[in-house]
This record gives structure tokens, C-alpha cells and sequence, in this order.
């Protein structure tokens, strides 16, 4: 067939064109092709005026120019051909550069990255011809610049009519848009809600990218469907693979949940980073919390703040509070306070009322500057005033503890009160403020009241101070282990070491409660792990006596070891015993 036509080319101005395209479509010779149909467009032939056009703005057989590209696009599109019509709306609908002049001699370079301003209204007059000449794309175009574009072009109704067409004909973009149109328009209605789902999935055959986005929103959410965790995963994959970031995000977040598909720390971590890369401002801070945890992969304090940084710079709050905690422990990260306190206060100006607390806390250790303190106290008291808790209860600690202000008891009491209102903190410093006489008189019913509510809350710091309360017998009511216990386990189990500790001594015996050496010593062991000095004391007389029915002299002796050098003098006479045991043959 190509010697065919490359013989009748030589006669004929119609095969010359078919010869043309035939180059193009099979790929033999882009440029052989390009210079027969330019000179066929220079003859006034609108076919290849088309095509001369797409090879300019495709780069096929001839370098990629905008200009020339849309100029000879215009003429076909002038010349009533179909296509070069929907091509121009396109080009409209996208925007032309600032400073395009299709006629000018002068090209614009990295046009890619230079801003583009829409023109919706001829987009919309170019869209018109195509679809009144029924072309289904066009079609779909139409109802998009109709349903999206500027108030005065704004016809829902109109655009959904073009929608419907656009899909009837086949179009993947027509029911695309239909299926947004009767899920998400302005006239959208109940009973649209299937027909707009069956749109969308019609859709995603074409393999388009944000019907699979749009229908995993549908899944997770249960909008139109019975919510289907592993429905809405699949489909996240879906866009996610075709390049839409939002996707990219979800789909790295079920994974590293477990949403609706097998928990997968490496893959999330792959598509978050893909996302963050894209822009996506939280995926950025998920990454930094992965590699701070470790989780399944090794924790890496040095990538976990590149994330963050990437995250703070672009506004994510607790992601500049990620920061700013390795900066102060000099985690992955030189340790510098000064460098950590900036990023606290930036978290907190962003919103993060955590990093307030951490910025205070950072000023009671004296890092912060003295213009930080005066400037984060002065925050706080226009924010309290105004009557913000949170900054009711973090005045009330600077004025507790003279930071940026002279300390003044009885003003942080006052801050204390309002704030407990509705601040779990608060509770806990209002207590503990009555039961040591600070801005009020010794009051231990009012302080242990205060307690009871914010260990009732889940704030492990309360539960354990109350667990002593009730150990000692300060409480109202006398002592009370079995309540202790309570609050200690309670405590402990979300992590609180000093009430590991406490539950461990209650379970030793001599206690109100049954003894139970075996859960002592499991609990003086999760203590000895995470650094208690006691704890390691305890764990390593209890293995190397053998106090919970088993003796393990090795790993007591570490654990006497690393009391010891922490400092507890009773592990160092603990190893004495020891080696004078096995001296003696014992």
C-alpha cells in the first residue's frame, strides 16, 4: 500500500495528503510527512493545514512551536474543520502564555512553565462549532466550559444536555462530566446519584484517571454506595498510577493504615513520597512521622527532617513541631534550641496549639530568647482574653513559672480555672496547684477533684499522680491501692513510664492488692526498657534472686548495670552481692 500511494502521490494533490498521514500514523518518516503536508497547507488544503498544525504542537517531524502550531489550527479551525475547532477551545480552555502572538516571528521559550490565563469565552465559541457539528469530545468540552467556566457563561443545565450527548456518542470526557454534573452540579438530585456512578464508571474504561479518584471518594465515604474500604483502595491505585496526586496521598495513607488492603509501610512510603514530590504539603509530614517511628522500616532522623522541612515550609503545623523536637534533641540534626524554638513558634502561629506548649516548655529550660517569651506570653494573653482556652491554660503556666512575665501564682490560678473549663492540662495543673498550695490555700478534695477529671479524661500524668495520692493516703478517703492500680495499668499501658514502675511495686506485694510478682516483674521490665532507673534496679533483682519463679543471672546483671550507671547506688551494692555470691561458689 506504500508504494501505491507514494506513485499516485506524484499525480495527485489527494493522495499526496493521504500519503502525508499514512507517514504519520505508521511513524516511518515524521519528517518526510511534515513536508508533504505543509506544502499541501501553503496550497490552502484544510485536512493538512490540521495536521501541519498538530505536528507543530506535538513536535512530530518538525520542532514543537505553540505559535505555529495554533496559527495553522486556526485557519483549518477557520476553514470549518472539525477537530482543529475542538483543538483551538482546548487551547483556550488551557490559557495561552502571557505574551503569546501566534503571528509573531519571535518564539516563546519554556512555555510549559510560564503561567497560562484561560479564555472560557472563546473556548466556548470554538467548542459550540464542533459540538453543533457532532463532535462527541467537543461536546464534552462544551458542557465543561458551561458548567465551569465564569458566571456569564454559566448554564448547568445546558452544560448537562452536552454531557449527556458527549457520552451517548461514546465520549469517556462526556461521561466524565455527567457523572460530576448529577453528582456534584448545582442541580444535582437524589435520584441522579446512581446515574451519576454509572457515568463515572463508564468513564474509567477509558482508562481516565479522576473517575477512579472520584469513585474511591465514593467508597470511602459511602456516598451513593454501602462504604467498601477495599473498593475505594483499589480504585485510589487506580488514579494513583495515572499521576493524580490527592491519590497518590490516600493510597500512601490506607497503606500505611491498613485501609481496606494488607498494611504495607514500604509501599506507603513509596507513594507518599510521590505525592509529596507533587506537592502534596501532608504527605510530606506523613513521611517525616514514618521515618521518625520507624515502624517497619529503620527510623531515619535525618530524612524524617527533610520531610518535615518540606512539610513547615509550605504552613503544616505539626510538621514544623516535628521539626522543631529534632532541632531540640539534636535528633538526625545538629541540636540547636534557638533553630528549634523558631520552628515552634511558626508551628504555633500556624495553628498548632501543641507547639505553644512546646515553646513554653522551651522557654521554662531557658532556651528560648527573651523576645520569644515576652512575644509568645503576649500572644497568649490576647488569645485568652478573647477567651481561647488553650491560651488561657498556657498563660496561666508563663505566670506560674515567670516566663516572660514575673511569676504571679495567684494570676496563673485565676488563668488555671478558666481554662479548666474545657483543657485537660489545665485540670491537672489546677490540681496540682491545690494540692501544693500555689495561688490558693491547701485544698487536697479540690486538687484530687481536679484530678479525677483529667485522669478521667485519659491524661496519664493525672492518673499517676492520683494513683499516688491514693498509694499514700493524702487522698480524701484515705489510701486506696486497688483504685491505684487501676490508674497505674491505665496509665501505663498508654505509655507512661513512672506509672509502669508504680503498677510493678503494687504487684510486688505489701500492698491492699493480691501480689503477683510475675506481672511485677513484666512491668518493671517495660519500665527497665524505656530507661526508668528503678525500674532496672527492680528487673535485675528480681532475675538474678529468681523473685518471679525464675532466675536469669545474665540479664538481671544487665539490668543492674545499667541502674548502676544511672547512678543508683542499691544496683551497685546489688553487683557486689553478686560477685561476692560467686566468689564464695554460691
Amino acid at each position: 500500500m506504500s508504494l501505491k500511494l507514494r506513485l499516485s502521490a506524484l499525480v495527485s494533490k489527494d493522495a499526496k495528503l493521504r500519503y502525508g498521514i499514512f507517514l504519520i500514523e505508521v511513524g516511518d518518516d515524521p519528517a518526510k510527512s511534515f513536508a508533504l503536508l505543509s506544502a499541501l497547507a501553503k496550497q490552502n488544503v484544510v485536512e493538512a493545514q490540521f495536521r501541519v498544525g498538530k505536528s507543530y504542537l506535538e513536535g512530530l517531524g518538525v520542532p514543537p512551536s505553540l505559535e505555529d502550531g495554533t496559527r495553522w489550527i486556526r485557519r483549518a479551525a477557520q476553514a470549518g474543520h472539525v477537530q482543529a475547532q475542538f483543538i483551538l477551545a482546548t487551547l483556550y480552555t488551557i490559557g495561552f502564555p502571557e505574551g503569546f502572538d501566534e503571528n509573531s516571528t519571535t518564539l516563546l521559550t519554556n512555555v510549559a512553565q510560564l503561567p497560562k490565563t484561560p479564555d472560557f469565552h472563546q473556548a466556548a465559541i470554538w467548542a459550540r462549532k464542533s459540538a453543533e457539528a457532532g463532535f462527541p469530545d467537543a461536546q464534552a468540552l462544551l458542557g465543561y466550559v458551561l458548567t465551569n467556566g465564569p458566571a456569564d457563561l454559566v448554564q448547568p443545565s445546558e452544560g448537562r444536555e452536552w454531557f449527556e450527548k458527549a457520552a451517548k456518542a461514546g465520549s469517556a470526557q462526556g461521561s466524565l462530566g455527567l457523572g460530576m454534573a448529577l453528582l456534584y452540579g448545582e442541580e444535582r438530585r437524589e435520584e441522579d446519584k446512581q446515574r451519576g456512578i454509572a457515568a463515572l464508571e463508564k468513564a474509567t474504561a477509558a482508562g481516565l484517571a479522576t473517575p477512579f479518584y472520584l469513585l474511591a471518594q465514593i467508597h470511602e465515604h459511602g456516598n451513593g454506595k454501602e462504604r467498601d474500604l477495599g473498593a475505594a483502595a483499589r480504585c485510589y491505585q487506580e488514579a494513583a498510577e495515572r499521576g493524580i496526586v490527592a491519590a497518590q496521598a490516600r493510597f500512601g495513607l490506607f497503606l500505611l493504615e491498613g485501609r481496606g488492603i494488607e498494611r504495607n509501610i514500604s509501599r506507603a512510603e513509596t507513594w507518599l513520597r510521590r505525592a509529596a514530590l507533587g506537592g502534596d504539603v501532608e504527605s510530606a509530614a506523613l513521611l517525616g512521622d514514618i521515618y521518625v517511628r520507624g515502624d517497619d522500616l529503620a527510623p531515619n532522623y535525618l530524612e524524617a527532617a527533610t520531610w518535615y522541612r518540606l512539610a513547615a515550609e509550605n504552613g503544616h503545623a505539626a510538621a514544623a513541631r516535628g521539626l522543631g523536637l529534632l532541632y531540640l534533641t539534636g535528633t538526625g540534626v545538629h541540636r540547636d534550641p534557638n533553630e528549634a524554638a523558631r520552628w515552634f513558634r511558626l508551628s504555633a502561629e500556624n495553628g498548632d496549639r501543641v507547639a505553644d506548649a512546646d515553646l513554653g516548655n522551651l522557654a521554662l529550660s531557658g532556651a528560648a530568647s527573651d523576645e520569644d517569651k515576652q512575644a509568645m506570653r503576649d500572644r497568649f494573653e490576647k488569645a485568652a482574653e478573647a477567651g481561647d482556652l488553650v491560651s488561657a491554660f498556657n498563660l496561666g503556666v508563663c505566670l506560674a513559672e515567670g516566663v516572660g512575665v514575673p511569676r504571679d501564682e495567684r494570676q496563673a490560678a485565676y488563668w488555671m480555672q478558666r481554662a479548666a473549663e474545657g483543657i485537660v492540662n489545665a485540670q491537672y495543673w489546677l490540681g496540682r496547684m491545690y494540692i501544693e498550695g500555689r495561688g490558693f490555700d491547701v485544698n487536697i478534695e479540690e486538687g484530687c477533684r481536679w484530678l479525677e477529671k483529667a485522669a478521667t479524661a485519659g491524661m496519664t500524668d493525672a492518673q499517676t499522680l492520683l494513683g499516688q495520692m491514693l498509694v499514700t493516703g493524702r487522698a480524701p478517703g484515705g489510701k486506696n491501692h486497688a483504685r491505684a492500680l487501676e490508674l497505674y495499668r491505665e496509665a501505663a499501658t498508654h505509655g507512661h513510664v513512672g506509672a509502669m514502675f508504680s503498677a510493678g511495686a503494687l504487684y510486688g506485694g505489701g500492698h491492699d492488692v493480691p501480689a503477683d510478682r510475675p506481672e511485677a516483674l513484666r512491668w518493671f521490665l517495660l519500665a527497665a526498657e524505656r530507661g526508668n532507673p528503678l525500674a532496672q534496679l527492680m528487673a535485675g533483682r528480681y532475675l538474678t534472686h529468681g523473685l518471679a519463679g525464675k532466675t536469669d543471672l545474665a540479664a538481671g546483671r544487665k539490668w543492674l548495670e545499667r541502674a548502676k550507671s544511672q547512678g543508683v547506688s542499691d544496683a551497685e551494692a546489688e553487683l557486689k552481692n553478686l560477685e561476692k555470691s560467686a566468689s564464695n561458689g554460691g
